[in-house]
């Protein structure tokens, strides 16, 4: 495919190599002798938005800059190189504790550390990330990366949160690694761990890092063309956004990856299964903004999408989903609804059995106790806390909304039976 000679001139390559794709946004505008008004015209926004895209230094709104991109004509492969976190310089020092001595410690301290400070909880191991995600670490090469990843989505599915966290910073370094071989499936993983360290970010109620995750999720997929990479990052990206009350925008997002799913021609059961999770999502998320007809019907074209699915989702599948999680969800669109007696009567034949990892499980304890909360049954809502805390105490303890209902019921209902138990489990160091 022929390539503009712009984009292999020095002034392109630099901007690339400096991670700014701004520049290379007003690279091409100015190529096409644009105004700031034209291309602002063009990708529906002003003139003043045009000049804060060029001159950022860091991404605010990926999709505004994949469309401004597109449209001044940035090659796919260069976008991408300008997108990426910095490439691992050498093994520096690293602060994690307060102790000024501790800021020379070696890479393989630090990941011993790091694991350690699991016990202190997920937050603590935060800054990890962050770093990860500011400056990609050197690649480890501590085994096959598909491997490592099935464990870390294992983590997840046992709801433990910070060994996820502190695994997550060495994931992304060797998923760079291997991404730099071009090769789709390379691509496509990258794009999985960055969903994945989404899906954990969201969990602990961090949404601006998560968003992050997400963001670069979707230019991974984006890059690998892989229809299921993608819809698993448009969807992370729906629930932050969800979170973060751009209720309209994360609609839109998951009704376009959707039918993007759909027109596969969902031939197999792994694309009927990510399909039938998109419907999920987009039933919930327009529960939220309060679009109670679409909500009902995607619920119920969720229902009809998961007929063909087993009972038991397989192991390892990217989107687990299966008739009995589509009657879960039903549960939470009811309950956004604020219709705790509709949620209540979605789930009364659910069990803990039905579902095949731990993370699920305590879902549906969760979910059905923020509808027994929301009917002003304080003894139901402890006892499907307690439920969910057996199943999996990161699912209570580390998600904010849930713990905030912890601590509600040990506020107004302490003497109620499974209260003081609960709150103890909880808040137990």
């Amino acid at each position: 495919m022929f390539v503009d000679p712009l984009w292999n001139s020095t002034r392109a390559r630099e901007s690339a190599a400096q991670r700014r794709p701004g520049a290379l946004i007003r690279l091409g505008r100015e190529h096409r002798a644009w105004t700031l008004a034209v291309l602002g015209g063009r990708i529906g926004c002003s003139p003043a938005t045009v000049s804060r895209l060029e001159r950022s230094t860091r991404v605010v709104d990926l999709a505004l800059v994949h469309r401004a991109a597109l449209e001044v004509g940035v090659p796919r492969h260069i976008l991408v190189a300008s997108l990426a976190p910095p490439s691992p310089a050498a093994p520096a020092a690293t602060k994690v504790t307060a102790n000024p001595r501790d800021a020379e410690e070696d890479p393989m301290r630090r990941r011993t550390l790091l694991t350690a400070t699991a016990a202190a909880g997920p937050v603590a191991l935060l800054t990890g990330l962050d770093d990860a995600l500011a400056n990609t670490p050197a690649p480890g090469g501590t085994g096959p990366l598909d491997a490592r990843l099935s464990s870390a989505r294992a983590l997840y599915d046992k709801g433990r949160h910070g060994q996820l966290l502190a695994a997550l910073p060495a994931l992304i370094a060797d998923g760079h690694s291997a991404a730099a071989s071009r090769q789709i499936l390379d691509q496509a993983r990258l794009s999985s761990v960055y969903s994945l360290a989404s899906a954990v970010l969201i969990k602990l109620g961090s949404y601006d890092r998560a968003r992050l995750t997400a963001d670069r999720a979707r230019t991974w997929a984006e890059v690998s063309g892989s229809p299921l990479a993608a819809a698993a990052a448009a969807r992370e990206l729906a629930i932050v956004l969800r979170h973060q009350d751009h209720h309209a925008d994360a609609q839109r997002l998951m009704t376009t990856a959707a039918s993007t799913v759909e027109a596969t021609g969902l031939r197999t059961e792994a694309a009927a299964a990510a399909y039938a999770q998109m419907l999920c999502t987009l039933a919930y998320t327009a529960a939220r903004g309060g679009q109670r007809a679409d909500a009902l019907a995607m619920s119920e074209e969720a229902r009809r999408a998961a007929r063909r699915l087993p009972g038991t989702a397989p192991a390892g599948r990217l989107f687990p989903i299966s008739p009995a999680a589509v009657d879960l969800y039903a549960v939470g669109v009811h309950w956004a609804l604020g219709d705790a007696g509709a949620a209540l009567d979605a789930g009364r034949n659910l069990r803990a059995d039905q579902f095949p990892t731990a993370e699920r499980k305590a879902r549906m304890g969760t979910d059905m106790a923020r509808a027994w909360w929301a009917w002003n049954r304080p003894e139901q809502t402890a006892r499907a806390l307690l439920d969910a805390y057996r199943a999996s105490p990161g699912e209570v303890r580390d998600r904010p909304t849930i713990r905030g209902i912890v601590d509600q019921l040990a506020e107004r209902h302490p003497r109620t039976t499974g209260v003081r138990e609960l709150h103890s489990a909880v808040t137990r160091v």
